[in-house]
């Protein structure tokens, strides 16, 4: 059974530059896209970034360039690294492997301006 856990998120100012990492545990974290995803209260959930298993990495247009994604197979860890925050960027954020088949609980980011 995979297990995915966020941990990074909180209340940053605009223009800050928080770290999130989601630790993954049942899978072979090593062959699996990963990737992440947010959701805006009342907006659906949206793509963020993904970054497959050989690196290769897809970000969405409103964050390309501030977002980098990025993974850690030594420890079964996916990070997303955020700068140059906006207050469009409150969310909570979710982890997902293997193209959304399995899910981390989120992490709740807001975004003070």
């Amino acid at each position: 059974q995979v297990q995915l856990v966020e941990s990074g998120g909180g209340l940053v100012q605009a223009g800050g530059s928080p770290r999130l990492s989601c630790v993954a545990s049942g899978s072979t974290f090593s062959v699996n896209t990963m990737g992440w995803s947010r959701q805006a209260p009342g907006k659906q959930r949206e793509s963020v970034a993904h970054i497959r298993s050989g690196g290769s990495t897809n970000y969405a247009d409103s964050v390309k360039g501030r977002f980098t994604i990025s993974r850690d197979n030594a420890k079964n860890t996916v990070y997303l690294q955020m700068n140059n925050l906006k207050p469009e960027d409150t969310a909570v954020y979710y982890c997902w492997m293997n193209w959304g088949s399995s899910w981390g609980q989120g992490t709740q980011v807001t975004i003070s301006s």
